[in-house]
């Protein structure tokens, strides 16, 4: 049997009331909506299951080395950007204004889009749609009417414009790595500088030009040398990740690393953090992979290199334990070692380069490394995030309940409500990032990058000394998340405030 609806009349002096409520102490509303200890559930060290798996079924530990094993120190992000500036500016002949631009710490988060052909750099939700107050040319936000405008009269990017498996579409691409960081800010801070001085320029030429002088940064080895000369200042955590390989070796797992750097690089690195005899902890090292088409292409055999990193010229029959090896394929590596299937662990911090193609063609089971989670956790653990968060959610239940009616004062307060829940929604995502917000979600979708992040790995953590944490037969188990036809009464109930959430107070001791 249908239930009933309350009198419109009611249901006004309601709503009337709850505005009225929201608008003079919402703070007393929120404290009687978060339960004790709330603010304290997420732990940042811990690790997070996309799909269950079981470390008692892996025998075979591979990782990444930059971002993965070595953690840098955001030091670095502003020498990546004086120097490719500096490129920009000797070499490619750009104006020597720009040299009066510096790094901006915090201006572009990982996972954005940029849209070469409209200079747009944005963020986009796992439905392909912009996130209004999200778009900006150069450094100045564009109008969400501009925004709607440039895409035909929608927030929708089509599918055919999107990023492609590796995320490079035909006009827009999606910045993946950590190091993208800089180059987001130098290529926003070019087109800033020709915007405010009326320079007219070529957005593809633009785009590349600034891509090559990133590139150059990194494969002329000018990175390298800087690293190289000031370890402790770049490179984070080192005797973590000596606990972390020791222990897996310990407890007979076999390691390997497949890194786009070069030998002498990780070679001194590795030396920092691990010691001198590294390479007596992996089974496998090789250098110089060429990510992802490492993973695709069958054409580049291994070769292998002296202990002092010269090329050898023998051919490759087997992958020798404790040797170096440069370049190869994944299709060499699997025959060679019979490493196949979910007995098989690799950790990277690049989704698609890293992981997509191990996890959806070969089977291997996959860790995301991503170093924002600790501090995105710390944020939401917060008592401002909490109460905005709740106090959005009441906001949100109340429109749904009260849209049918619509009497010129029930108007009235469902406008309020919905302005003051668009208010809300902007200082929640300011806590994270005030141009971008949280790279795992838009104002209430997942993220692309989150979509990605999903997709490409069982596992994710803000480092690999996460695995500390955990013993080696640990199984992690996804929470179920539930569905939206699945959605449990309470989570409903706590939309609009009439009950607090069962066993949450319990739930703050689980990990």
């Amino acid at each position: 049997m249908r239930q009933k609806f309350d009198t419109s009349e009611s249901r006004v002096c309601f709503a009337s009331s709850m505005l009225s409520a929201s608008l003079t102490s919402p703070l007393s509303l929120l404290l009687d909506l978060l339960p004790p200890g709330v603010c304290n559930l997420l732990n940042p060290a811990a690790i997070y299951a996309n799909n269950e798996i079981s470390l008692g079924d892996v025998e075979i530990y591979g990782f990444d080395y930059d971002y993965t094993l070595a953690q840098y120190s955001n030091l670095l992000h502003s020498m990546i950007f004086n120097t490719a500036r500096d490129i920009l500016i000797e070499q490619f002949k750009y104006p020597e204004g720009l040299g009066k631009y510096d790094y901006i710490p915090g201006f572009a988060i990982r996972g954005l889009h940029y849209d070469v052909q409209k200079s747009l750099l944005m963020k986009i939700d796992a439905f392909h749609y912009v996130q209004l107050g999200t778009a900006y040319r150069g450094l100045k936000p564009v109008p969400d009417e501009e925004v709607i405008e440039l895409y035909g009269g929608t927030q929708h990017i089509p599918l055919y414009q999107m990023s492609d498996f590796y995320g490079k579409g035909p006009s827009l691409k999606q910045f993946m790595d950590i190091f993208s960081l800089p180059e987001m800010t130098l290529l926003s801070s070019v087109i800033d500088y020709f915007i405010t001085h009326g320079i007219e320029f070529d957005q593809v030429h633009l785009y590349k030009d600034i891509s090559d002088a990133i590139r150059d940064v990194h494969v002329k080895g000018v990175m390298y040398k800087w690293i190289e000369k000031d370890m402790e200042q770049y490179i984070l955590h080192g005797d973590e990740i000596y606990a972390v390989l020791n222990r897996l070796v310990n407890h007979k797992k076999k390691l390997f690393l497949i890194t786009n750097s070069p030998f002498s690089f990780v070679d001194k690195g590795m030396k920092h953090m691990v010691g001198k005899n590294w390479r007596d902890l992996f089974d496998m090292v090789i250098v110089q992979a060429d990510k992802p088409n490492f993973f695709t292409d069958r054409r580049k055999p291994f070769r292998k290199l002296d202990d002092k990193g010269s090329l050898q010229w023998d051919k490759i029959n087997q992958l020798e334990k404790g040797k170096i090896y440069k370049e190869g394929n994944l299709f060499d590596f699997l025959r060679l070692t019979g490493w196949r299937g979910s007995k098989v662990l690799y950790f990277g911090d690049h989704l698609y380069s890293d992981l997509a193609d191990l996890m959806l063609r070969h089977g291997w089971r996959t860790g995301a490394i991503v170093p924002e989670l600790e501090t995105e956790i710390r944020i939401i653990n917060t008592e401002q995030y909490m109460h905005s968060l709740t106090w959005q959610q009441a906001l949100t239940g109340l429109l749904e309940r009260m849209q049918m009616y619509q009497d010129a004062e029930s108007k009235q307060v469902l406008l309020e409500w919905m302005k003051e829940r668009q208010e809300i929604r902007s200082l929640t995502k300011n806590l994270f990032n005030p141009q971008f917000g949280s790279i795992f979600r838009t104002f209430h979708n997942p993220t692309y990058f989150s979509r990605r992040l999903v997709r490409f790995s069982d596992i994710y953590m803000a480092s690999i000394s996460c695995l500390l944490n955990y013993d080696v037969n640990f199984t992690f188990y996804p929470r179920r998340t539930p569905l939206q036809h699945e959605a449990p009464l309470w989570m409903d109930q706590l939309c609009t405030g009439c009950m607090k959430t069962p066993f949450l107070e319990e739930m703050v001791h689980i990990r």
